[in-house]
């Protein structure tokens, strides 16, 4: 059969049968929303919550410049189907930052261990000070008082800081750069360096564009947390939905060889 007759041939069953999927998808979400409450609960959780920002052409970049592009290649109308060709930065909108990206031979984003990816979520809460001070970080001081809360923090844990910055995400000040500089929260590297001595934490998160606060000129909180072959996750949302302790959270990293990132859907179960 020639490839014409093959699509249309295809295109024809699948029209003549959208009544039937149509129908289907009602049942199909009625069924979802039962499964939902039963094996991602099993643990004790009841609720889930997406802490992944929707990636599109205009998702704001650390350098500024557009991370992600969706072209049509081929159209339902005209092809039975449809496809998009995508170009990504790999550091662009919710995404991980392997340790290779800062590091000579850490782990590329394939390369980080599964066991990883499943963690133990403790939220370190600025908000309320960086809605003063775009320029203030998580310190040692707010890991005690977290500590001193909630008590240690678990082996595999991931160590998220909630600024309140992702609000921002569809304005200019989510970047808020003044022509000389960014300036948005971010990790201290005293922070950092107490969670590689004192702790078994596998990675940070922030709800910024960046480990480092925004002023950063070197980076320093990327370059002690990522070559000790431990991970970071950049714009995170919704942290003010979660508790201090208690959640955790499936990291969805992509898996590509030598890659040094990728975006990533990040769910939270609470």
């Amino acid at each position: 059969m020639c490839d014409i007759c093959v699509m249309n041939s295809v295109k024809e069953r699948m029209l003549s049968r959208r009544g039937f999927f149509k129908t289907a998808a009602t049942a199909g979400v009625a069924a979802v929303g039962a499964a939902a409450s039963t094996p991602a609960m099993a643990r004790g959780h009841d609720g889930i919550k997406d802490l992944t920002h929707t990636l599109h052409p205009d998702f704001p970049t650390y350098g500024g410049d557009p991370g992600f592009a969706a072209d049509q290649v081929f159209t339902f109308a005209e092809n039975g189907y449809n496809l998009l060709n995508l170009s990504i930065n790999e550091h662009t909108g919710t995404h991980i930052d392997a340790p290779l990206h800062f590091s000579e031979d850490g782990h590329s984003v394939d390369e980080l261990p599964v066991e990883a990816l499943i963690a133990p979520l403790c939220v370190i809460d600025i908000a309320a000070r960086a809605a003063d001070d775009a320029d203030t970080t998580v310190t040692p001081d707010d890991l005690r008082a977290w500590i001193a809360a909630n008590g240690e923090i678990p082996v595999g844990a991931c160590v998220a800081m909630h600024s309140g910055w992702a609000a921002k995400v569809a304005t200019d000040g989510y970047r808020n750069f003044d022509g000389t500089a960014q300036h948005y929260p971010g990790f201290h590297v005293e922070a950092a360096n107490m969670l590689i001595e004192e702790t078994r934490a596998a990675s940070i998160a922030v709800d910024t564009l960046s480990l480092d606060p925004g002023n950063s000129a070197d980076f320093a909180t990327h370059y002690a947390w990522l070559p000790s072959n431990r991970f970071g996750i950049e714009n995170v949302a919704n942290l003010d939905q979660l508790p201090a302790a208690g959640a955790n959270i499936f990291i969805g990293a992509p898996k590509f060889a030598g890659g040094t990132g990728g975006p990533a859907r990040i769910i939270a179960m609470v």
